[in-house]
């Protein structure tokens, strides 16, 4: 396997448990806590970006 689908499989799991974040986001009783959800939601979503700017998807995987 390739370094680089190594790191694609890593991101995938990445990406699958950003819904956990979103998940979260809607409890009611998050408090404070919400803030930290929000930031890690969106250095998980910046991270998924920089990825796909790095590793363009040029042959489907």
């Amino acid at each position: 396997m390739s370094s680089e689908q190594a790191i694609r499989e890593k991101v995938a799991l990445i990406k699958d448990k950003r819904e956990v974040l979103v998940q979260l986001l809607d409890q009611p009783n998050l408090g404070t806590l919400r803030i930290d959800v929000n930031q890690a939601l969106e250095e998980v979503d910046d991270l998924l970006d920089e990825f796909a700017q790095t590793f363009p998807e040029s042959t489907g995987g």
